[in-house]
């Protein structure tokens, strides 16, 4: 597969954490999108920080590719290792299918044909599945449009080639690294859209990814006998943490622990051949599955289990760049302030401040914690002035403005953070139009006004026209409530 026909430079990062430094809030099946601005002054500062990392999970971004997986460069062979299946049993094989007769609807333009009649839908202007090529660069449009159903849409009919489409469910088939990829791709754009049961029942044929036909070993005439995993390590990751969107965090810990362990066995390996490089990069495979152990334990609250991972792995690597060590640090302040320990955060973000250049000014990471800080204690007009400064130096960043809005709300300036919002997203409707700061601006138009529905309409308006996609539903953001 060429890259040019590969979908990797709109899948480039890293399954969102909380190692992230600014991200937005993730959902799941049992923890629905809220307001920030609901409940008391304390309940808003652990709102707050659950917009920075909340211990759920956000479902990964990228298709993984040897370009763009890890910087590291390796052999195909040091890539694809992984642990053989015990018996080649060929009752255990994956065969999975597409269980959506149809596609996918557009929820958004139910709403809009609801509430604002078919005049104002035909304003709406998404791309659909035979607007572009039937293959992967149509797939890698679709994506790069934010017009993900219907790029869910797409992989239905691009597996069905594969004899993998609807009702091919238990049938046989045969995997490659493409048909591979499609799955990872359909499954990991459902987890981002929200549709976790489905993602549930399409997933489960594939199990932890542990059957013979998911290895190239199983056909050795097809790959002139080449050896090791056809399914991409981001596969096997979004599969240990599926239990997750299902409300299964235990479930998901103990496989998330069975992939460390043999991440981490593999990593050995190459430590005795010696073979540094592919030790380097199977290390990195480790930590990746760590964030998501750390995650999957700030939703079971086993602080010492986090504490254990970040001071005594992930802080112990010899080759750890200041520049990580201060995320590290900056990060673990962070799930001080969830748990409510505001000593200790500061602790930890006076470490990674230490670990910033001598004599430089504060960036954005800085003025983050100190926003934080500033919340936890209350003092909203501080913490207000605070990330007014780290809006400078990223304009338009959406948790920004939405911890800006929550402050001046507490700080019983209502109108104001209406207006606040109302100006991110006139200037920018496309960035602006966030699902966290579309929930929040509804929630202020009721607490301004028992008349709150007709903005909420002018909300819909600019969704119908600037949004292709959201990852949470209509009644969520702008709570309105539609008729299947």
């Amino acid at each position: 597969m060429s890259s040019k026909s590969n979908l990797s430079e709109y899948f480039a990062n890293d399954p969102p954490s909380f190692f992230d430094e600014l991200t937005n809030k993730p959902k799941s099946k049992e923890i629905p999108a809220e307001s920030i601005v609901s409940g008391t002054s304390s309940g808003t500062s652990n709102n707050m920080l659950s917009n920075t990392f909340t211990g759920f999970f956000q479902p990964p971004e990228f298709v993984e590719t040897p370009e763009l997986e890890e910087p590291i460069k390796v052999t195909e062979e040091v890539r694809n290792l992984w642990e053989l299946p015990r018996e080649n049993d060929h009752s255990k094989l994956i065969m999975p299918g597409i269980h959506l007769q149809h596609d996918l609807p557009d929820p958004i333009s139910v709403a809009v044909t609801q509430h604002l009649g078919e005049a104002e839908l035909a304003n709406r202007k998404i791309l659909g599945v035979d607007d572009v090529t039937q293959d992967e660069r149509g797939l890698r449009n679709l994506i790069h449009a934010g017009c993900l159903r219907t790029a869910v849409n797409l992989t239905g009919r691009l597996l069905t080639v594969y004899g993998q489409g609807y009702g091919r469910a238990g049938q046989p088939a045969k995997h490659s690294p493409h048909s591979l990829q499609l799955w990872f791709t359909r499954l990991a754009l459902l987890a981002k859209l929200g549709e976790f049961e489905l993602l549930q029942t399409e997933a489960e044929p594939f199990g932890q990814l542990t059957a013979p036909d998911v290895f190239y070993d199983f056909y050795p005439e097809m790959y002139n006998g080449k050896s090791g995993s056809i399914a991409c390590f981001s596969f096997r990751l979004l599969l240990a943490e599926l239990p997750i969107y299902m409300g299964k965090p235990h479930l998901a810990l103990d496989r998330l622990s069975e992939l460390h362990v043999t991440s981490n066995e593999i990593k050995q390996h190459y430590i005795q051949l010696p073979n540094k490089t592919a030790e380097q990069f199977w290390q990195k495979r480790c930590e990746r599955v760590l964030h998501s152990i750390i995650n999957c334990g700030l939703m079971m609250k086993k602080f010492s289990m986090i504490d254990d991972i970040m001071d005594g792995t992930l802080l112990k690597r010899s080759n750890l760049s200041k520049d990580d060590q201060r995320s590290l640090y900056s990060a673990w302040g962070r799930i001080y302030l969830q748990i409510g320990d505001i000593f200790g955060a500061e602790q930890k973000f006076a470490v990674s401040r230490r670990l910033r250049e001598m004599n430089s000014a504060p960036d954005l990471r800085d003025l983050m914690d100190k926003g934080l800080i500033a919340v936890a204690k209350n003092d909203f007009p501080e913490a207000y002035l605070i990330f007014q400064k780290a809006l400078h130096l990223d304009s338009g960043n959406t948790l920004i403005l939405n911890n800006m809005g929550v402050c001046l709300l507490y700080a019983g300036k209502l109108k104001d953070a209406i207006n606040l919002y109302e100006h991110a997203i006139n200037q920018n409707p496309q960035r602006s139009l966030n699902e966290s700061l579309l929930v929040n601006l509804s929630t202020l138009y009721e607490l301004e006004s028992n008349n709150s529905k007709a903005k909420k309409f002018n909300l819909l308006r600019l969704i119908n026209r600037y949004k292709p996609d959201l990852n949470i539903s209509i009644e969520i953001c702008l709570k309105l409530q539609t008729i299947n």
